[in-house]
């Protein structure tokens, strides 16, 4: 029997990867908008990434029997004036997703609810990737995004991302 805390925490967590997926095509709107499609092209591949998290969430819900109550999801809020808002944006994002699946990890722990603590830990791991790729971002526009040239190649390398769906075993 699964903790009833742990479970609500857990189906909270759908809404909230459904709305990273918002949050996500709406900057890759911005970026369209600002014809670099590259850019446009990472955030796009993105909210895939995360609509893809909240299923393997739902599923793990569903297949351990829990009831999965769907919440509306809020529409994103940020406006983006500079290119650099959008990227620090996106890291301020996924450090507040880490948050979330560390509490979610602590709830367990607390529980000794060890089949949610081994589900969670792929996505810790996940966690420290997007956060790694968030902030190389900037790193890359301080670097490159004043230069036209330069831009153009940061453009360039993030339009030839793929995407790959997460391998995760529920």
């Amino acid at each position: 029997m699964f903790d009833k805390k742990v479970a609500k925490l857990l189906n909270q967590q759908i809404n909230k990867e459904l709305y990273s997926g918002y949050l996500y095509l709406d900057m890759n709107n911005y970026f369209q908008a600002r014809g670099l499609d590259g850019f446009a092209n990472w955030y796009y591949i993105q909210a895939q990434e995360e609509r893809d998290h909240a299923m393997l969430f739902y599923q793990y819900m569903q297949n351990n029997d829990l009831k999965v109550t769907l919440g509306a999801i809020d529409k994103p809020d940020k406006k983006f004036k500079r290119d650099m808002d959008v990227l620090k944006a996106g890291l301020e994002h996924e450090q507040y997703v880490t948050q979330l699946i560390n509490d979610i990890y602590a709830e367990a722990n607390r529980a000794k609810d060890f089949r949610t603590m081994q589900f969670l830990d792929w996505f810790i791991k996940e966690q420290g990737e997007e956060e790694t790729n968030a902030r190389d971002m900037i790193s890359k526009m301080e670097l490159f995004g004043s230069d036209p040239k330069g831009l153009y190649m940061l453009n360039q390398e993030l339009k030839a991302r793929v995407y790959s769906a997460p391998s995760l075993v529920l």
